[in-house]
């Protein structure tokens, strides 16, 4: 029955292939050039420098392979599963960028994206507000979680296990009725509180720059110069103090507001494959793509499953639960060029 339902909303959505069939695609390069040196620190020379980042970059590579050199191997795997994609935005469909609001992605990313969610169920969960993120992609066949997965608009089936106080019906930009969720919704009044202190208590600071991301508030100090460094942390602390109920985390060059609830991207990677018709399911591929810290959390989840493909996209070694790798937001498109092709050939 529920094979029967989920095939139904594969051809609902107009996804065009059903079960993934092992097919072998011709072989693309090895996109595994080998990273360039950090600066240079007055004791090593630079060929010193080159060898040592190379050799924790090959060793790290053997924890956690190309994902494009292990292609094949990978969608052998997914045999007879359904296969749903999962995308980070900054730093994964695009470069970071000094000026968060000019994060553009290219067109050849959109366009990868969207060959690849004609194919598979995609969602893209981003740290930023989800109307900004659609503002980037413009895609219309993708569902959109915003806010750390705070702020999802999934597909039209409610969940019975999450509180319906927090799930409302809506239409996309094409008229079909989606289901938007926000667990942190009760949070609203005291983030627009914070939000208005901030703008003015870090105005004096140059460089500081606060980013209303709907349930969370990023505050961007890549700008800012190292001795004015305390001083914005001490002002974003303080206020936090008078909230109880926030914590805050902290990104690349980013300090973040957030609710204290249990809710992640790995809470919205479950949320949205409960919603896919995918509770418990044996026969789900998850494909998690993911560059942020928190992109951990989504990585823990398809590891405790004991399903799927958690993917970091980093140029440098680091401490990920991912069991591959991506180097930067080029081989990811190279990644998704890919498995669009791969899922032409296997629909066949």
């Amino acid at each position: 029955m529920r094979e029967n339902l989920t095939r139904w909303f594969y051809q609902a959505m107009g996804f065009q292939n059903g079960l993934a069939r092992t097919q072998r695609i011709e072989s693309i390069s090895k996109a595994t050039k080998l990273n360039k040196t950090e600066p240079k620190e007055e004791s090593k020379p630079a060929d010193q420098m080159d060898i040592s980042t190379d050799v924790k970059y090959i060793s790290w590579l053997k924890e956690h392979p190309s994902a494009l050199s292990s292609f094949e191997e990978m969608m052998d795997e997914a045999k007879g599963k359904w296969v749903v994609v999962f995308l980070d935005y900054d730093g994964t469909l695009s470069p970071i960028v000094n000026d968060p609001e000019r994060a553009f992605m290219s067109d050849m990313m959109r366009s990868a994206v969207g060959d690849v969610a004609k194919l598979y169920p995609t969602a893209i969960i981003s740290g930023r507000s989800r109307q900004k993120v659609y503002g980037f992609v413009k895609l219309d066949d993708v569902f959109y979680a915003g806010s750390h997965g705070m702020d999802i608009m999934g597909p039209a089936i409610q969940a019975n296990c999450y509180d319906g106080k927090y799930q409302s019906k809506a239409l996309d930009q094409k008229g079909n009725e989606l289901t938007v969720f926000q667990p942190a919704h009760d949070f609203l009044p005291s983030i627009e509180k914070m939000l208005n202190v901030l703008e003015e208590t870090t105005s004096e600071i140059n460089g500081a720059l606060v980013e209303d991301n709907r349930f969370c508030i990023s505050v961007h100090y890549r700008h800012v110069l190292q001795e004015d460094l305390g001083l914005l942390e001490k002002k974003v602390q303080a206020l936090v103090a008078k909230y109880p109920d926030f914590h805050l985390t902290r990104g690349k060059k980013v300090i973040e507001i957030r609710p204290s609830i249990k809710w992640n991207k790995g809470d919205a990677l479950v949320y949205l494959l409960e919603t896919l018709g995918f509770t418990n399911s044996s026969d789900v591929l998850p494909i998690y793509i993911g560059d942020d810290k928190t992109d951990e959390d989504a990585f823990k989840v398809l590891k405790c499953r004991g399903q799927g493909y958690p993917i970091i996209v980093s140029s440098n070694p680091r401490d990920t639960l991912a069991s591959y790798s991506l180097r930067d937001p080029s081989e990811v498109l190279s990644f998704l060029m890919r498995l669009a092709r791969w899922g032409e050939v296997s629909a066949v």
